[in-house]
């Protein structure tokens, strides 16, 4: 029979990435880590030249929980001889293809990563969890942690044409990105950053190309994200808390109406579509294009044309459409219950909605101590679940869990500001 870890952890992005370099150098926490590619690489599909973070380089994979590790984005600056550039920058957020380079380097260098070893099914033998992979490998621990990520999300009225020709989710861009720029006209569908960029890109290279293009979303303008600083304490432990304590029907309230939180674009962003489109103006090159807020996609059908996109605008309630060649689906991420969980599903704690019910240390099985989850519990722990700044905080509340201390120091107030009724003012005179 092969060995039991102590934890295996499924699925390897950023998330689990930092458990692994954050429980390496603990040295009674034995890990291993399941991969099903061959190689890490974040977002690929949206991996544009000069695409940075929205979060600080901080933000890594360790420093928010251990500054001194040496798997922090300075430490891989330093070896890779590239620390004194990005000093002289002056810029606290890195391109997205040196965290991807800073990623890989991570994952190949812990030692606790394994590629290749696509988890199939999960079980219990009465002592341990036993994971099957693709390859056949067995690997046993004897607790879990989940990070496999999010999936794309398509809105019904689109589910069809996925993997039709000319049609692409944004998780995809750039490997469609040349064919759909030899197409007469493209349509971007989404409101948040990834649909920024996608529109930019192609807004500037549309002098070169003969499509027209045109950006729909849902939202009632083209929202920058809030970067205020008393909005950023928002990412902390205490509104993590105070947000779990609420209502679930609160929750999805609170989480609809703080979208400018996470889903916006960044100001920097807005302000460049906004001054690409004035040169272009300028310059002669037009440009050929169109903006539609308010709008909803109500439904859509494959034409000998294209693709039609039945549309309703919610402000004015009026109906209407357009045809288009190509389609960019830029309408976010979901999580889900992977299938391979089907042999423990009993084991574990959901909600009405089958969605993970994780607890404050962020373990969704019934004995509260065994499987936990990265980036599954928005709808429990609130919009930070996705945020890059956060995921040291959450894995070292997981390790504090997994070994019965805190290896690493757990903040639990941060914020200038209170967020419920202070202590000090319950039961105080109205």
């Amino acid at each position: 029979m092969s060995a039991v870890h102590d934890v295996v952890g499924i699925g390897v992005g950023p998330f689990n990435l930092g458990l692994a370099c954050l429980a390496d150098p603990v040295e009674d926490l034995d890990c291993v880590f399941l991969e099903a590619r061959d190689e890490l690489a974040w977002h690929p599909g949206m991996m544009l030249d000069d695409a940075t973070l929205q979060v600080p380089f901080l933000a890594d994979l360790v420093t928010m929980a251990d500054p001194t590790s040496r798997w922090s984005f300075l430490s891989w600056l330093k070896e890779t001889g590239t620390l004194y550039p990005f000093y002289i920058r002056e810029s606290f957020y890195p391109l997205r293809r040196e965290y991807d380079d800073y990623c890989r380097w991570a994952a190949e260098g812990v030692g606790s990563v394994r590629f290749g070893q696509a988890a199939t099914a999960v079980e219990h033998d009465g002592s341990a969890y036993v994971v099957t992979t693709a390859t056949g490998d067995v690997v046993r621990g004897r607790r879990l942690v989940l990070g496999v990520g999010t999936r794309p999300r398509v809105p019904a009225p689109l589910v069809d044409l996925v993997g039709r020709d000319g049609v692409c989710h944004s998780a995809d861009y750039l490997g469609h990105k040349t064919a759909m720029q030899q197409r007469r006209s493209i349509t971007v569908v989404g409101s948040g950053q990834s649909a920024a960029e996608i529109y930019h890109d192609l807004l500037s290279e549309s002098p070169d190309h003969d499509y027209t293009l045109t950006w729909l979303t849902r939202s009632p303008r083209f929202f920058p994200m809030e970067y205020t600083k008393l909005t950023l304490e928002m990412t902390s432990p205490e509104y993590t808390s105070y947000f779990q304590g609420l209502p679930a029907d609160v929750r999805t309230d609170l989480l609809r109406e703080q979208r400018s939180l996470y889903k916006g674009i960044s100001g920097d962003l807005v302000d460049a579509i906004f001054d690409l489109h004035y040169r272009l103006r300028v310059s002669g090159h037009g440009p050929r294009t169109t903006l539609v807020t308010n709008t909803e996609v109500v439904d859509a059908r494959p034409t000998a044309d294209g693709v039609r996109l039945d549309l309703h605008h919610t402000e004015t309630d009026e109906a209407f459409g357009l045809t288009t060649d190509g389609l960019v689906l830029a309408t976010g991420y979901t999580s889900q219950v992977p299938a391979f969980l089907d042999g423990i599903r009993d084991r574990l704690v959901l909600d009405d909605d089958g969605r993970f019910l994780a607890s404050s240390s962020y373990a969704v099985d019934r004995t509260g101590h065994e499987v936990f989850v990265q980036n599954a519990e928005e709808h429990t722990h609130g919009f930070v679940a996705a945020d890059l700044g956060m995921g040291a905080f959450r894995n070292s509340v997981i390790i504090a869990a997994l070994t019965g201390r805190e290896v690493y120091p757990v903040e639990k107030r941060i914020a200038v500001q209170s967020f419920g009724v202070p202590d000090h003012l319950r039961g105080a005179d109205a």
